[in-house]
């Protein structure tokens, strides 16, 4: 008997000497035990240093009648539990080879589930056995037996003897574990160093990191939280797999209904990510219990563990890291402690997402600045080239002279059609701000409901259709020049703002939070008599008198009748060499029939009709397709200031008159009169209606 205990003993050294594997080391040691020692189940337990903390490293089941494995629980990442109040506990206080009665001990412990499995499957018998090594207890070793086992004192000095050798099989697996282990880690850190080194957008660059740390870290869902600019704690990119082995798919941060009231949630818990920290079975249920965000994440999504790593806290604001998963035992310290390593690495690719974030809203308003100025140049037309000798004209550039070099604000007005954004881009071009774009808006070309989006931007999602953050013209002005266009079209609640921009130089986009600060010149137009709009309640009086700092009246052509003819050849000179067309003489009499018409479009109109005269001529003069045989009739002459004045709602009933008259009563449409008086189609019927204008009658009035 003694020779088969020294072979057994010198078959177990030689296989934990030359066996690495834990699974096929105790698959040899439990075959090799039940040949000498008839048990059920065997179970090794392994103790911290402290011995306050416990965790089951092997747990094995046999059946009865083959003798043949049954349940082999080898547990790849066992879990560390307390040892005050489990049965480990009665270990302790006598920790020598001894046989336990379970049902006896189960009295004690009644809560111990692997006491109450052990007496369901007929165990009534626990051999304990002390693990070793150098002197030092390790941990145990549990057989558990149908039958009360002999132990004879020789017996009993085999087993301590085996327990030395099992010992010493687990604190060389504990080593090699150990080992692997910071080399995963090591392996971890160096694939994410080479990710934020390769990869620079955010979504993919999370992803693969997502992907490098699951591969050492088991976990279902996987979130980035960011604090800025004391805005709140929102997500910056998040990842989650249905199913273990299937692809992590990035989360819309934006995704479902009640949007503020998740955040509300978040807010309630941003305590919690303040500190590094575990949660898991009862103490997750418990977060569960006290917040609505764990108890929506546990019900939806069937959370049952959580791992916090905060990323940074600072004054400017936080950023934080968790992990989720459904198993409710999913994380342990040293999860904890492979993420936590990891944290400053992922603290230096927010920083650097950031920073290249930035670079590219600066790269996106460049890029549009660069449109804008574009457009300047073949648009623009310079001072100097400004045509008009007249002296009511060469009064306004005397104006424009003045006030270009400085930041004040000017409204420039004028009836529709007398160049008032030419006068702006004049204004914004001899002013210090010439090498930053000019941003120009129409006001009235946009929807109500648009024009504040136009202005101030917006966020994604802040309305239906936002789709993607967009930065306003204030913003894109910022060091530039703002040219509001027809700005008494403006809707009074968006005068308000437009008021503060003036006021404060500040402003938040739509759905935003972030004050963003513009250092734009303003320069507004209006055909509008902003006087008489305020007198009505249309305009608001402290936003005209904030525009109204430097006001600039162009005058009507009709006003400035000797500066027809100039206009009228350099027209006749662009749209020639435009249209690559013979250049065709302009006759005296078309000259007068010019000069005597009243121009209600203006200078606009006044190119128009060149444009169609050098499209529809054929001989050597311009032909003006009936318009010197009807402008006289259809005109009224130049103001006689010998005869009573004609009020301003009589001057309006004539230009509508005679613009109808050329459009032969058209009023829409490409060649309608609201396109000759540059004014909405809807606006000007409202306009004939409130005169008692009649299409039928337009052509006999």
């Amino acid at each position: 008997m003694i020779a088969e205990d020294e072979s057994l003993l010198l078959y177990l050294n030689e296989a934990i000497a030359t066996t690495r594997d834990k699974d096929s080391l105790f698959q040899i040691v439990t075959e090799k035990l039940r040949l000498i020692f008839p048990f059920d189940m065997i179970a090794v337990v392994t103790l911290d240093p402290g011995l306050q903390h416990k965790r089951i490293f092997l747990r094995q089941y046999f059946n009865e009648s083959s003798g043949e494995e049954a349940d082999l629980l080898p547990r790849d990442r066992p879990q560390r539990t307390p040892v005050a109040g489990s049965p480990v506990e009665l270990m302790l206080q006598n920790p020598v080879v001894q046989v336990m009665d379970i049902a006896q001990a189960s009295r004690t412990y009644p809560d111990s589930t692997a006491f109450q499995r052990m007496l369901t499957n007929g165990m009534h018998y626990l051999t304990v056995v002390p693990l070793r090594t150098a002197g030092t207890l390790i941990g145990f070793m549990a057989l558990a037996a149908r039958r009360h086992p002999e132990l004879p004192p020789a017996d009993r000095d085999l087993m301590e003897k085996i327990g030395s050798l099992v010992a010493s099989a687990i604190s060389n697996t504990l080593a090699f574990e150990e080992v692997a282990q910071r080399e995963r880690e090591k392996s971890l850190q160096l694939a994410v160093n080479n990710v934020l080194l390769s990869i620079k957008e955010r979504e993919p660059l999370f992803k693969a990191v997502v992907q490098e740390l699951s591969q050492v870290v088991p976990f279902q869902y996987f979130g980035i939280r960011v604090q800025r600019n004391g805005e709140p704690l929102k997500a910056f990119a998040e990842f989650s797999r249905p199913a273990e082995k299937a692809p992590f798919q990035a989360l819309d941060p934006d995704r479902g209904p009640n949007l503020e009231e998740r955040e509300r949630m978040h807010q309630q818990v941003a305590h919690l990510w303040l500190k590094p920290a575990i949660y898991t079975n009862q103490e997750f249920d418990a977060l569960a219990r006290r917040y609505p965000l764990m108890r929506q994440v546990r019900e939806q999504h069937n959370t049952r563990a959580l791992l916090i790593a905060p990323i940074w806290n600072r004054p400017d604001g936080a950023a934080v890291l968790s992990l989720a998963d459904s198993r409710p035992d999913a994380f342990r310290q040293e999860d904890l402690d492979v993420v936590l390593s990891l944290v400053p690495q992922i603290a230096l690719a927010l920083e650097n997402l950031f920073a290249f974030e930035q670079i590219e809203a600066l790269r996106t308003q460049v890029e549009q600045e660069r449109t804008y100025l574009i457009d300047e140049i073949n648009t623009t037309t310079n001072f100097e080239e400004v045509i008009g000798n007249s002296p009511v004209m060469q009064a306004v550039l005397r104006r424009v002279a003045q006030v270009a070099p400085t930041d004040t604000t000017v409204l420039i007005t004028g009836e529709t059609g007398t160049g008032k954004e030419l006068i702006a881009r004049a204004l914004h071009h001899l002013s210090p701000r010439h090498e930053r774009a000019l941003i120009k808006l129409n006001c009235a070309a946009l929807p109500a409901q648009l024009i504040e989006s136009e202005l101030f931007g917006h966020e994604k999602g802040s309305f239906t259709g936002a789709t993607d953050r967009r930065m306003g013209k204030f913003e894109l002005a910022d060091g530039g020049t703002i040219f509001l266009d027809e700005v008494g079209e403006l809707p009074l609640d968006l005068q308000a703002k437009l008021l503060r921009v003036l006021q404060e130089k500040e402003f938040e986009r739509i759905g935003g939070q972030r004050v963003i600060h513009s250092n734009a010149r303003v320069i507004a137009a209006t055909n509008r008599v902003l006087e008489d709009e305020v007198a009505a309640g249309r305009f608001r009086a402290d936003l005209y008198y904030r525009l109204n700092v430097f006001p600039v009246r162009l005058p009507a052509l009709r006003e400035r009748p000797e500066d027809i003819e100039p206009l009228a050849r350099y027209f006749l000179e662009r749209f020639t060499k435009q249209m690559g067309r013979p250049v065709r003489g302009l006759r005296e009499r078309d000259l007068q029939a010019l000069r005597a018409y009243s121009w209600p479009g203006n200078i606009r109109e006044l190119e128009h009709v060149l444009e169609q005269a050098v499209i529809v001529s054929q001989g050597p003069f311009l032909e003006f397709a009936g318009f010197s045989a009807t402008a006289a009739q259809a005109s009224p002459a130049l103001p006689d200031f010998s005869s009573p004045l004609l009020t301003l709602k009589e001057q309006e009933r004539q230009h509508i008159l005679a613009a109808l008259q050329l459009t032969g009563g058209r009023v829409s449409g490409p060649n309608g009169a609201a396109v000759l008086l540059d004014i909405n189609p809807k606006t000007l019927e409202a306009r004939m209606k409130k005169l008692g204008i009649r299409r039928t009658v337009v052509a006999g009035e």
